[in-house]
């Protein structure tokens, strides 16, 4: 299991659950799964997956709308976890809501195993995914048109460049330790490049950076 991609299923329909287990490739395990967001929590803590595929909509939800996968990537955060939405639902509401959030793509539910386990692969690797027909409202939402492209080269122009590194990392979701091995640095000085460019972007929080990061198209 040492080389295969580690992942935990969140979703509140048991045979949906069974059914993906039963269709992801060889080199998935399915490492833990969960119906809500109290189960959700406590799986991704235990079991440290690569990748989470969870559903938008979960019991435990605190929005009206039981809008309960943003709510487990915020109460998971942070984590080494990516997060992959995989959801019946394309409204562009719930898409935009859960990238907000923090997740690395968003696929519908009518994708065959193949194209589920070659977007598991995908974000594992730090891509973001999403269906065909669901990309256009990730552009929109986060003014990922043409005019962008100057103002993201005005904004990265504030960063020095070993801050441009570890803003790319850090959005790509990798873990502190891992920038720190990557670029051959202390976690520490990591520490100390992320609030600097968090504070120099105007923002809050690495899910927030990767959002910043996937709209201006840097990862």
């Amino acid at each position: 299991m040492a080389d295969r991609l580690r992942v935990v299923i969140v979703d509140d329909h048991s045979i949906f659950r069974s059914g993906l287990r039963a269709d992801l490739s060889a080199g998935i395990a399915v490492v833990g799964e969960a119906a809500d967001v109290e189960s959700a929590v406590e799986v991704i803590a235990r079991t440290e997956p690569d990748v989470v595929l969870l559903d938008v909509h979960l019991p435990g939800g605190s929005g009206e709308d039981r809008a309960g996968g943003a709510e487990v990537i915020g109460r998971t955060a942070p984590t080494p976890a990516r997060f992959l939405a995989l959801s019946v639902s394309d409204a562009a509401d719930d898409v935009v809501r859960v990238i907000r959030a923090g997740a690395r793509g968003y696929i519908t539910k009518g994708s065959s195993g193949d194209e589920v386990s070659r977007a598991v692969v995908a974000v594992a690797g730090g891509d973001a995914v999403f269906s065909p027909r669901l990309a256009g409202f990730v552009l929109d939402a986060f003014g990922a048109v043409a005019g962008e492209t100057a103002t993201a080269v005005d904004e990265l122009d504030r960063l020095s460049s070993r801050e441009q590194e570890v803003m790319r990392l850090i959005a790509r979701g990798y873990a502190y330790k891992e920038v720190a091995a990557d670029l051959f640095i202390s976690v520490k000085t990591v520490e100390t490049h992320v609030s600097a460019v968090l504070r120099k972007l105007q923002l809050s929080s690495r899910h927030e950076l990767t959002a910043w990061a996937t709209a201006r198209r840097l990862l």
